[in-house]
Protein backbone atom coordinates (compact mmCIF):
# COMPACT_ATOMS: atom_id res chain seq x y z
CA UNK A 1 0.00 0.00 0.00
CA UNK A 2 1.32 3.45 -0.95
CA UNK A 3 0.32 6.69 0.78
CA UNK A 4 0.66 10.11 -0.83
CA UNK A 5 0.25 13.16 1.36
CA UNK A 6 1.74 16.65 1.36
CA UNK A 7 2.80 16.48 5.00
CA UNK A 8 6.21 16.76 6.67
CA UNK A 9 8.27 13.55 6.49
CA UNK A 10 8.28 13.20 10.28
CA UNK A 11 4.49 12.79 10.40
CA UNK A 12 3.59 9.57 12.27
CA UNK A 13 1.40 7.16 10.33
CA UNK A 14 -1.36 7.58 12.88
CA UNK A 15 -1.51 11.31 12.04
CA UNK A 16 -1.84 10.92 8.26
CA UNK A 17 -5.16 12.11 6.80
CA UNK A 18 -7.72 9.32 6.79
CA UNK A 19 -5.11 6.72 7.77
CA UNK A 20 -6.67 3.71 9.46
CA UNK A 21 -4.32 0.76 10.14
CA UNK A 22 -7.33 -1.57 10.09
CA UNK A 23 -7.79 -0.95 6.37
CA UNK A 24 -4.18 -1.64 5.36
CA UNK A 25 -4.03 -5.03 3.58
CA UNK A 26 -2.59 -8.03 5.38
CA UNK A 27 0.51 -9.21 3.53
CA UNK A 28 1.29 -12.20 5.73
CA UNK A 29 0.20 -14.25 8.75
CA UNK A 30 2.74 -16.26 10.72
CA UNK A 31 0.62 -19.35 11.28
CA UNK A 32 3.60 -21.53 10.26
CA UNK A 33 5.42 -20.62 13.50
CA UNK A 34 4.97 -22.57 16.72
CA UNK A 35 2.79 -21.13 19.46
CA UNK A 36 4.03 -20.80 23.03
CA UNK A 37 2.52 -23.78 24.90
CA UNK A 38 0.10 -23.07 27.73
CA UNK A 39 2.41 -24.70 30.28
CA UNK A 40 5.04 -22.04 29.53
CA UNK A 41 2.59 -19.26 30.46
CA UNK A 42 2.06 -20.15 34.11
CA UNK A 43 3.42 -17.91 36.85
CA UNK A 44 6.12 -20.41 37.85
CA UNK A 45 7.19 -21.03 34.26
CA UNK A 46 7.48 -17.30 33.60
CA UNK A 47 9.51 -16.79 36.78
CA UNK A 48 11.90 -19.56 35.68
CA UNK A 49 12.26 -18.09 32.20
CA UNK A 50 13.28 -14.69 33.55
CA UNK A 51 15.51 -16.18 36.24
CA UNK A 52 17.43 -18.19 33.62
CA UNK A 53 16.76 -16.74 30.16
CA UNK A 54 17.84 -18.63 27.04
CA UNK A 55 20.08 -17.19 24.31
CA UNK A 56 17.79 -15.16 22.07
CA UNK A 57 17.51 -11.97 20.01
CA UNK A 58 14.53 -9.62 19.72
CA UNK A 59 13.02 -9.65 16.26
CA UNK A 60 12.30 -5.91 16.17
CA UNK A 61 14.51 -3.37 17.91
CA UNK A 62 13.39 -0.10 16.32
CA UNK A 63 11.13 1.62 13.85
CA UNK A 64 12.20 3.83 10.96
CA UNK A 65 13.06 7.23 12.38
CA UNK A 66 10.56 9.88 11.31
CA UNK A 67 11.11 12.56 13.92
CA UNK A 68 13.99 14.93 14.62
CA UNK A 69 13.10 15.26 18.29
CA UNK A 70 15.68 14.34 20.90
CA UNK A 71 15.57 10.79 22.14
CA UNK A 72 13.69 10.27 25.40
CA UNK A 73 13.80 7.32 27.78
CA UNK A 74 10.50 5.66 28.62
CA UNK A 75 9.19 2.47 30.17
CA UNK A 76 6.03 0.43 29.80
CA UNK A 77 4.61 -2.19 32.10
CA UNK A 78 3.73 -5.49 30.43
CA UNK A 79 1.14 -6.62 33.02
CA UNK A 80 0.41 -10.36 32.96
CA UNK A 81 -2.73 -10.90 35.01
CA UNK A 82 -2.47 -14.35 36.57
CA UNK A 83 -6.04 -15.56 36.15
CA UNK A 84 -6.84 -19.24 35.52
CA UNK A 85 -6.09 -18.31 31.90
CA UNK A 86 -3.42 -15.56 32.08
CA UNK A 87 -4.15 -12.29 30.29
CA UNK A 88 -2.32 -9.13 29.27
CA UNK A 89 -3.72 -5.88 30.63
CA UNK A 90 -3.78 -3.17 27.95
CA UNK A 91 -5.12 0.35 27.63
CA UNK A 92 -6.71 2.45 24.92
CA UNK A 93 -5.19 5.93 24.93
CA UNK A 94 -7.42 8.99 24.68
CA UNK A 95 -7.63 10.63 21.27
CA UNK A 96 -6.33 14.07 22.26
CA UNK A 97 -2.84 12.95 23.35
CA UNK A 98 0.09 14.21 21.27
CA UNK A 99 1.67 10.78 20.69
CA UNK A 100 0.01 7.43 19.93
CA UNK A 101 -3.44 8.92 20.56
CA UNK A 102 -6.37 6.50 20.41
CA UNK A 103 -4.08 3.49 20.15
CA UNK A 104 -3.89 0.31 22.20
CA UNK A 105 -0.87 0.53 24.49
CA UNK A 106 0.76 -0.82 27.60
CA UNK A 107 0.59 1.42 30.67
CA UNK A 108 3.72 3.51 30.65
CA UNK A 109 5.40 6.74 29.72
CA UNK A 110 8.45 8.95 29.79
CA UNK A 111 11.06 8.58 32.50
CA UNK A 112 11.02 11.32 35.14
CA UNK A 113 14.17 12.75 36.72
CA UNK A 114 13.04 11.33 40.08
CA UNK A 115 12.66 7.76 38.76
CA UNK A 116 15.37 5.42 40.02
CA UNK A 117 15.23 2.92 37.14
CA UNK A 118 13.06 1.59 34.31
CA UNK A 119 10.91 -0.48 36.67
CA UNK A 120 10.23 2.58 38.82
CA UNK A 121 9.04 4.46 35.74
CA UNK A 122 6.76 1.63 34.62
CA UNK A 123 5.21 1.15 38.07
CA UNK A 124 4.72 4.88 38.60
CA UNK A 125 3.07 5.30 35.20
CA UNK A 126 0.79 2.30 35.78
CA UNK A 127 -0.32 3.84 39.06
CA UNK A 128 -0.90 7.25 37.46
CA UNK A 129 -2.65 6.00 34.30
CA UNK A 130 -4.84 3.15 35.53
CA UNK A 131 -4.53 3.15 39.32
CA UNK A 132 -2.72 -0.21 39.38
CA UNK A 133 -1.02 -0.34 42.78
CA UNK A 134 2.50 -1.73 43.20
CA UNK A 135 1.34 -4.13 45.95
CA UNK A 136 -0.43 -6.19 43.26
CA UNK A 137 2.63 -6.33 40.98
CA UNK A 138 5.57 -8.75 40.92
CA UNK A 139 8.23 -7.55 38.49
CA UNK A 140 9.88 -10.44 36.64
CA UNK A 141 12.42 -8.55 34.58
CA UNK A 142 12.98 -6.38 31.55
CA UNK A 143 12.97 -6.93 27.80
CA UNK A 144 15.46 -5.27 25.42
CA UNK A 145 14.70 -1.65 24.61
CA UNK A 146 12.52 -0.72 21.65
CA UNK A 147 13.00 2.58 19.80
CA UNK A 148 9.91 4.16 18.26
CA UNK A 149 9.90 6.34 15.16
CA UNK A 150 9.09 9.27 17.43
CA UNK A 151 12.41 8.67 19.24
CA UNK A 152 11.21 7.13 22.48
CA UNK A 153 13.59 4.43 23.77
CA UNK A 154 11.21 2.16 25.62
CA UNK A 155 12.10 -0.48 28.20
CA UNK A 156 9.34 -3.10 28.56
CA UNK A 157 9.07 -4.22 32.19
CA UNK A 158 7.31 -7.58 32.47
CA UNK A 159 5.37 -8.31 35.63
CA UNK A 160 2.82 -10.67 37.14
CA UNK A 161 -0.34 -8.98 38.38
CA UNK A 162 -2.60 -10.33 41.10
CA UNK A 163 -6.13 -10.69 39.67
CA UNK A 164 -7.47 -9.18 42.90
CA UNK A 165 -6.27 -5.74 41.73
CA UNK A 166 -8.62 -2.85 41.06
CA UNK A 167 -8.23 -0.09 38.48
CA UNK A 168 -9.03 3.62 38.49
CA UNK A 169 -8.48 5.10 35.04
CA UNK A 170 -7.03 8.57 34.51
CA UNK A 171 -9.61 9.95 32.03
CA UNK A 172 -7.12 12.45 30.59
CA UNK A 173 -4.79 9.68 29.37
CA UNK A 174 -6.81 6.46 29.23
CA UNK A 175 -10.11 5.91 27.50
CA UNK A 176 -10.40 2.22 28.41
CA UNK A 177 -8.55 -0.73 29.93
CA UNK A 178 -9.11 -4.35 28.96
CA UNK A 179 -7.49 -7.78 29.01
CA UNK A 180 -6.48 -10.09 26.17
CA UNK A 181 -5.64 -13.78 26.74
CA UNK A 182 -1.87 -14.25 26.84
CA UNK A 183 -2.20 -17.53 24.95
CA UNK A 184 -3.91 -15.66 22.08
CA UNK A 185 -1.09 -13.13 21.85
CA UNK A 186 1.63 -15.79 22.07
CA UNK A 187 0.17 -17.67 19.09
CA UNK A 188 1.76 -16.33 15.87
CA UNK A 189 -1.27 -17.48 13.90
CA UNK A 190 -2.73 -14.20 15.23
CA UNK A 191 0.29 -12.11 14.16
CA UNK A 192 -0.52 -10.30 10.92
CA UNK A 193 1.99 -8.37 8.79
CA UNK A 194 1.30 -5.04 7.05
CA UNK A 195 3.28 -2.32 5.28
CA UNK A 196 2.82 1.09 3.66
CA UNK A 197 5.15 3.24 1.56
CA UNK A 198 5.34 6.82 2.79
CA UNK A 199 7.84 9.55 1.95
CA UNK A 200 10.11 7.15 0.12
CA UNK A 201 10.34 4.62 2.93
CA UNK A 202 8.59 1.36 3.60
CA UNK A 203 7.05 1.06 7.06
CA UNK A 204 6.26 -2.46 8.25
CA UNK A 205 4.33 -3.48 11.32
CA UNK A 206 2.44 -6.30 13.00
CA UNK A 207 -1.16 -6.31 14.11
CA UNK A 208 -2.89 -8.68 16.54
CA UNK A 209 -6.60 -7.81 16.40
CA UNK A 210 -8.66 -9.39 19.16
CA UNK A 211 -12.44 -9.55 19.36
CA UNK A 212 -13.47 -8.59 22.89
CA UNK A 213 -17.14 -9.46 22.70
CA UNK A 214 -18.42 -7.15 19.95
CA UNK A 215 -15.44 -4.80 20.22
CA UNK A 216 -12.33 -5.20 18.09
CA UNK A 217 -9.18 -4.41 20.06
CA UNK A 218 -6.73 -3.51 17.30
CA UNK A 219 -3.23 -4.06 18.68
CA UNK A 220 -0.58 -2.79 16.27
CA UNK A 221 2.61 -0.76 15.96
CA UNK A 222 4.97 -0.53 18.92
CA UNK A 223 2.72 -2.52 21.25
CA UNK A 224 2.44 -5.40 18.79
CA UNK A 225 6.21 -5.28 18.15
CA UNK A 226 7.01 -5.59 21.85
CA UNK A 227 4.54 -8.47 22.16
CA UNK A 228 6.23 -10.12 19.18
CA UNK A 229 9.59 -9.79 20.94
CA UNK A 230 8.06 -11.29 24.08
CA UNK A 231 6.87 -14.22 21.94
CA UNK A 232 10.44 -14.70 20.65
CA UNK A 233 11.74 -14.62 24.23
CA UNK A 234 9.30 -17.31 25.39
CA UNK A 235 9.65 -19.60 22.36
CA UNK A 236 13.48 -19.49 22.23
Amino acid sequence: MRIDASLPPDTPLSKLPDFDPRTVPVVGIDSHLARVPAEALTADALRRRFASPPPWEPEIRSEIRFSERKTALASVLVPLVMRDQPTVLLTERTTHLSTHSGQVAFPGGKQDDTDTDASHTALREAQEEIGLEARYIEVLGQMPTYRTGTQFIITPVVALVDPAHTLTLNPFEVADAFEVPLEFLMNPAHHRRHFVEWNGARRDWFSMPYMDGNTERFIWGATASMLRNFYRFLIA
